[in-house]
């Protein structure tokens, strides 16, 4: 038995796919605990895997909500930046208390998520084998590829590539709160804290398809895209019935776990089904008010949770935000997607998508239900978005998912270990 320390940002979003990697290697006998704030304990109780809290004295009961609120309002560039610099503090608090927490616990080897530097560095520290995870969108940095903050477009020529090393310098510059972190704590640990892009020389298992990333030509050999890490524990049971696939074609709306009290957006895209003449079915997370939800159910069809998966296998289409796990649901089941980006990473996701050519994308910001309108006819009526989902699908559908992902893991940690044995 092998014990696994997963060190990941404490959201759904990460965490989620990440307890089906805890199953997966659970049911092979290997021991998982995640280790973070205390509040990230309601992320993991009951899921299949151990939790062990770190940084009491700092984040106490309640931080996580505090967290999750500013992570949810993006208020322009004094918004983004106190964000980044609340994640800095996080980072800062793990490589702090991290080592002591993993020391008792006695992990055997550290999976970081690339999202949370700490984990890979102090895995270092500690002398433990340590496996790199892209819950989301892959960070590993290549000049030719734009940065994974950005909405741009794949190109090549010299102009891309200066255009993409000015991109990469106001990434740095954003992200100067957590690298002094890394640093700073990276002199202490006698580390360079950016060494192999900051991530694991041992193995780095994706989600994503190779199919919806751009072009490269510098991932290191211990790269692996893959397919989405699902379970039947990770499907939600539907507390009404689903919408049948027959009649008017239906169309998905999700904007994620942190933006679904977005109410002027679901409505600009109800309005947008109703001109184009579709059944439309919402899911908010129950982020909306009863009344929000109420004046919302007189144009669309509304709930506060579905099994994602089986209602896109009724769906025509449908209109995210390009958070990774929707994305890869919807992907998996060959449906064509209206994107419609707010923050963080999913405007470089939407590019990736647009590129793919799986997607007519609508950034929130920009989103009138003029343009809506206009996507999501395009998505509906010309054959290649939907040709070229079921393309993606049928390469996702040749990969085993999360057995792939703990085959390579064990590969990696525990055989090797077991010959040294």
């Amino acid at each position: 038995m092998t014990h696994f320390a997963v060190v990941a940002p404490p959201l759904p979003g990460h965490y989620n796919p990440l307890l089906v990697l805890a199953r997966e290697l659970g049911a092979r006998g290997h021991r998982v605990t995640f280790v973070h704030m205390v509040d990230a304990a309601r992320l993991v109780k009951g899921k299949g895997a151990d939790f062990a809290a770190v940084g009491t004295r700092d984040y106490p009961a309640g931080a996580l909500d505090a967290y999750v609120n500013r992570l949810a309002k993006p208020t322009g560039l004094f918004g983004l930046l106190g964000t980044l610099r609340a994640t800095a503090a996080q980072t800062d608090m793990l490589c702090r208390d991290l080592p002591g927490v993993l020391r008792d616990i006695g992990a055997d080897a550290v999976i970081a998520d690339q999202t949370e530097a700490a984990g890979t560095l102090v895995a270092r520290h500690l002398g433990l084998p340590v496996i790199s995870t892209a819950t989301a969108l892959p960070l590993n940095r290549e000049v030719g590829v734009p940065p994974p903050f950005v909405p741009w477009p794949y190109e090549e020529g010299e102009k891309a590539l200066v255009r993409n090393k000015g991109g990469y310098r106001v990434t740095d510059f954003l992200m100067s709160p957590m690298r002094k972190v890394l640093a700073r704590h990276g002199a202490t640990f006698g580390l360079d804290p950016f060494a192999d892009g900051g991530f694991s020389s041992l193995l780095t298992v994706a989600q994503m398809p190779k199919g919806l990333d751009f072009p490269r030509t510098e991932l290191p050999a211990t790269f692996h895209y893959g397919s989405a890490w699902r379970d039947a524990a990770a499907v939600p049971a539907a507390t009404a019935p689903l919408p049948e696939a027959e009649g008017k074609p239906l169309v998905f709306c999700s904007l994620g776990t942190l933006q679904g009290a977005r109410a002027d957006l679901f409505r600009k895209v109800a309005l947008a089904a109703r001109e184009v003449g579709v059944r439309l079915l919402i899911a908010h997370g129950g982020l909306l008010s009863q009344a929000e939800a109420a004046r919302l159910a007189e144009l669309a069809e509304v709930r506060a949770f579905v099994p994602q998966q089986e209602v896109l296998k009724r769906c025509a289409a449908a209109v995210l935000h390009c958070g990774m796990n929707t994305v890869l649901d919807a992907m998996a089941e060959g449906v064509p997607l209206v994107a419609m980006p707010i923050a963080f990473e999913q405007p470089a996701t939407a590019a990736r998508l647009a590129y793919a050519g799986v997607a007519e994308v609508v950034p929130a910001g920009r989103a009138s239900q003029k343009r809506l309108t206009a996507a999501l006819r395009a998505v509906l009526e010309q054959p290649r978005y939907r040709e070229n989902a079921r393309r993606i699908a049928a390469e996702m559908a040749q990969g085993r998912g999360v057995t792939d992902a703990a085959d390579l893991i064990e590969a990696a940690v525990v055989r090797p270990a077991l010959l040294t044995a």
